[in-house]
């Protein structure tokens, strides 16, 4: 039988949702919805900041099970204003330019809580990053 590796974030959401931050099977990584919830429970005020955070939290979780943002292979960026797509570019391409995972962007009508204007799902596949295919 294979092993599953629950993360958790701590926050209370998980027991009461019945969910996990992340959760590793094997060497593939499944990081769950993650909003820019800072310590204190508040979220930054604007997307660059809030995108930052929801990585900060996508890395712990990455880092728990094992990997690290160079494992990821994809990633899905939720948005309420499609204005902060460049946002989402600039950081994604921060991030991301070596690694190039496959990306979804979605603008939504909203999220949870009003106050947050991003949400990130990552997949990742932890001791993949020596299969790299040419051309890619």
């Amino acid at each position: 039988m294979t092993e599953r590796q629950r993360i958790s974030s701590g926050l209370p959401y998980e027991l009461i949702v019945g969910y996990s931050r992340a959760v590793r099977v094997d060497n593939l990584v499944f990081v769950s919805g993650t909003c820019p919830v800072n310590p204190d429970g508040t979220a930054p005020p604007d997307a660059l900041s809030q995108l930052r955070r929801c990585f900060e939290i996508v890395e712990t979780a990455l880092m728990e099970a094992g990997g690290s943002m160079e494992d990821v292979v994809r990633t899905r960026v939720y948005l309420t204003d499609r204005d902060d797509a460049w946002v989402v570019e600039r950081i994604h391409g921060e991030l991301f330019s070596d690694i190039r995972p496959a990306n979804t962007m979605l603008v939504v009508a909203g999220l949870l809580n009003p106050a947050w204007k991003v949400e990130v799902e990552v997949d990742a596949v932890i001791g993949d990053r020596d299969r790299e295919r040419v051309g890619g």
